[in-house]
């Protein structure tokens, strides 16, 4: 929200400089987020001063140019001019070497010492044109005789400064929504820290002279929809002539940030910058019947809006009527038949009071969002309809010319009444965490427009203005005191005191950082992104098949119009973004929820997903650049699981679809997550050209697995004994996995088999066609004695003896 500093000065006498009063406004709640310097001028004729021609002598080499000598206060300067009006003792406007000027109607340019056909020139002579302050070029300004040579031109031609406020203007303060609103916040500081006397009051526009000149326009107002439109108002006016508005005003607009359209409409824009309050002007002409009727219509009755597009309304959307069709978007946005036009000659002219719900959903259903809306949606002071409908039609009486053609009808059957608050003392003092002066506090309240009605000892009964819709209950009243003391004022205590919460075991929100950090350091990134996401990627990857999608009642848009049920969609998206942006190696890892509709309602579950793309390590000379594959993200998943004690897991065929292979992690007969690489159709859909590898665990059930194990860590004893080592290199057929030889050895070797593990692969021409080479490490220990030779050797040899047998395994030497 934007606010003039010039603006502010008309409620309010104010002789804080612009950066002064934004700390004021910042401390008091209303944070200015910048401050912006605005010229009547622009460049602010920074660099131009008043000069006087000494000497004028005619260019050697130039017919038309002439030689001066100008005093520009602190120096003498030589200025080529062309100008055929200059001469010698003239006060002039002289732009310095170094000034950059802003022509109208044409580019910025510096000023530079230059040669002119041979003669130095130091500066320019300026006319009204080149300098922004008219259009006349017939030749140089001349000014006043009295001027002094050396004065800033800005001074001299007392250009209007302005100061822009930025305000970050919370959704809940809609009182502050205008200038008036802010300058009763600034006045309440200002007195609170004497620079204002406590009696001072804001300078609110008179407007006791408003009267009607005649009722030759007399208009008829119905409101059919109250609780839409608590109060409705309205006034004609004719004769009017619409016409650009006065510079003065389309210079407020203009330094708020508004472009100025036509006197009738900015006389509206003006207002309700002013006193927050939106004012709407119809062509009276098309008032069909006299009749303005505020009511809901049919659904999806076609209505042409101010920006020429068509829109389908809804059975709730409070519109202003004529006697035979819509012509306005209530508190939103207006029609492109009723509006002003350049011939209008009588206007209709509304101010009112309407439904911050029925305006929100209104608003929000067609995607538009005006000045007027944003101040309805929060709700506007329904004590100064009356008053702004007789500010704006003065204004437009004054600026427009025509009269007042109707007595102002307003339909307001239940009048809002103030709020009654009562409130404590003592409680009031534990919410601002200081003891303050009661007097002080009667003080800060009364300049807020709150007063007290009753008092008994310590508990207080307020009355609070309805334009404070925020201001609801003992703990608003605090902050309302709090703001104005100011919070610089609470002493920050030198003792710190703290309960300590008994943290819950295990913390599993710690175990999750620790998780975090652990794939951080495996060289993983973390990502976050949205929980909702397309409809199609949960048909392609749904994790349940018996849960439905979660739809989105309200779609922000197509694409995240349903929650979503993996991570994984959300983590391609990623891959594919990066890919996309020469990005290819890519390691992922993301915890957060997923959601389904079961038949029993919803369920939401937390997850922990990875994926890895392209090379599993940086480029550098000191190693060789591998490609992340299957076994990459088979170690990340059991450096998960082995760091909550959840290791080994056992396998089983992968349900998912949408996996070209791998297999389902179990632990205790439960499915805990799936590892394996991503298939060629999702791929595709995604736009992935790089293979993809991921980890998906249900978080849920692993952080239920680590609660039943933790505190349970089992120790054993060292080893007294060796172990031994015998390596086997077998020939089997391709379709053999190592875990099936690892189960055979184990089982056959018993107790003394404490560790098997494949060191080396071989596939290649000298072997015969469907096998392969395996290169097994078998480690033998008995804990209780010194293994024999011939003891290790039988245990061998009956492994051997197993795999042949079952995979018709061939030992090679």
């Amino acid at each position: 929200m934007k606010i003039s500093y010039n603006w502010l000065k008309d409620f309010l006498s104010i002789q804080q400089s612009p950066e002064d009063t934004a700390q004021l406004l910042t401390n008091c709640g209303l944070e200015v987020e910048g401050i912006e310097t605005i010229q009547s001028v622009k460049g602010g004729l920074e660099g131009l001063v008043v000069g006087e021609v000494l000497t004028k002598e005619k260019h050697p080499d130039a017919d038309r140019l002439s030689v001066t000598t100008v005093n520009i206060g602190e120096e003498i300067s030589q200025i080529v001019c062309g100008a055929a009006n200059v001469a010698a003792g003239q006060k002039v406007v002289v732009a310095k070497v170094g000034a950059t000027l802003y022509p109208i109607g044409g580019e910025p340019f510096s000023i530079k010492k230059a040669k002119i056909r041979g003669m130095e020139s130091c500066g320019m002579i300026c006319a009204e044109d080149e300098i922004g302050l008219g259009n006349s070029h017939d030749g140089i300004m001349v000014l006043d005789n009295a001027a002094e040579p050396g004065t800033p031109a800005s001074e001299y031609f007392k250009l209007d400064t302005d100061y822009c406020f930025e305000i970050g203007l919370t959704p809940n303060r809609a009182d502050a929504a205008s200038h008036y609103g802010v300058a009763r916040d600034l006045m309440a500081v200002l007195k609170r820290l004497d620079k204002l006397p406590q009696q001072a009051a804001i300078c609110l526009q008179d407007v006791s002279s408003f009267k009607p000149d005649n009722n030759d326009l007399p208009v008829e107002i119905i409101v059919e929809n109250t609780e839409a439109a608590p109060r409705y108002c309205g006034v004609t006016i004719s004769g009017v002539k619409v016409a650009p508005s006065p510079e003065w005003l389309q210079k407020r607009l203009r330094h708020i940030g508004l472009s100025p359209i036509n006197n009738i409409v900015d006389a509206t824009n003006y207002v309700l910058h002013e006193l927050g309050q939106p004012l709407h002007a119809f062509d009276a002409a098309e008032v069909k019947g006299n009749k303005v009727i505020v009511k809901t219509c049919a659904e999806n009755t076609p209505f042409m809006t101010l920006d020429g597009n068509e829109r389908k309304l809804g059975a709730s959307d409070l519109m202003i009527c004529n006697a035979e069709e819509p012509m306005c978007i209530a508190g939103v946005f207006g029609g492109i038949k009723s509006g002003v036009k350049e011939n209008t000659t009588e206007i209709f002219l509304e101010s009112a009071l309407f439904n911050p719900v029925y305006i929100r959903k209104t608003a929000k259903r067609f995607g538009l969002s005006t000045d007027a809306s944003f101040r309805f949606e929060r709700g506007v002071d329904p004590n100064i309809t009356v008053h702004a409908l007789k500010r704006a039609a003065l204004l437009i009486k004054e600026i427009a010319g025509g009269k007042i053609s109707s007595d102002i009808t307003d339909i307001y059957p239940t009048p809002v009444k103030n709020r009654e608050i009562k409130i404590n003392l003592n409680r009031l003092n534990l919410f601002t965490g200081v003891a303050i002066d009661e007097k002080q506090i009667e003080a800060i309240l009364q300049s807020l427009d709150i007063t007290v009605n009753n008092k008994h000892e310590k508990d207080w009964t307020l009355n609070v203005p309805p334009y404070r819709i925020d201001v609801t209950g003992e703990a608003d009243i605090a902050e309302e005191v709090l703001r104005i003391y100011g919070f610089e004022h609470i002493p920050v205590p030198e003792k710190w005191n703290s309960s300590i919460n008994i943290a819950a075991k295990p913390d599993l929100n710690r175990l999750q950082e620790e998780i975090a950090n652990i794939l951080a350091a495996k060289g993983c990134h973390e990502a976050l992104n949205n929980s909702l996401t397309k409809t199609a990627y949960n048909k392609l990857i749904g994790e349940e098949k018996s849960a439905e999608t979660v739809e989105i009642a309200n779609q922000l848009s197509a694409d995240l119009g349903v929650m979503r049920q993996t991570l994984l969609t959300g983590l391609l998206e990623n891959i594919a973004y990066n890919q996309n942006r020469k990005n290819s190696d890519i390691a992922l890892f993301e915890f957060g929820n997923t959601y389904a509709k079961i038949k029993n309602g919803f369920k939401e579950t937390r997850r922990l997903a990875i994926v890895l793309s392209g090379k599993a390590n940086d480029e550098h000379w000191s190693v060789t650049q591998r490609d992340s594959t299957f076994y990459t993200a088979k170690g990340l998943a059991e450096v998960v699981l082995k760091k909550i004690n959840l290791f080994p897991y056992q396998i089983s065929e992968p349900e998912n679809s949408f996996l070209e292979d791998g297999y389902t992690m179990t632990l205790q007969g439960q499915n805990v997550g799936i590892l394996g690489w991503i298939n060629s159709t999702v791929k595709k859909t995604f736009d992935i050209k790089n293979d993809v590898f991921v980890v998906d665990f249900d978080w849920d059930i692993l952080c239920a697995l680590y609660s039943q194990t933790y505190n349970k860590t089992k120790f054993k004893e060292l080893p007294r004994f060796p172990a031994a080592r015998r390596d086997l290199s077998l020939l089997i057929d391709q379709e053999i996995r190592f875990d099936q030889l690892a189960e055979v050895v184990k089982k056959t070797g018993k107790q003394l088999v404490k560790e098997v593990d494949l060191f080396d692969v071989y596939e290649g021409k000298k072997l015969p066609a469907g096998k392969k080479s395996y290169a097994v490490k078998i480690i033998l220990q008995d804990e209780n004695t010194t293994l024999k030779d011939d003891q290790i050797d039988q245990t061998i040899l009956a492994i051997q003896k197993e795999l042949v047998e079952k995979f018709g395994a061939e030992l090679r030497q």
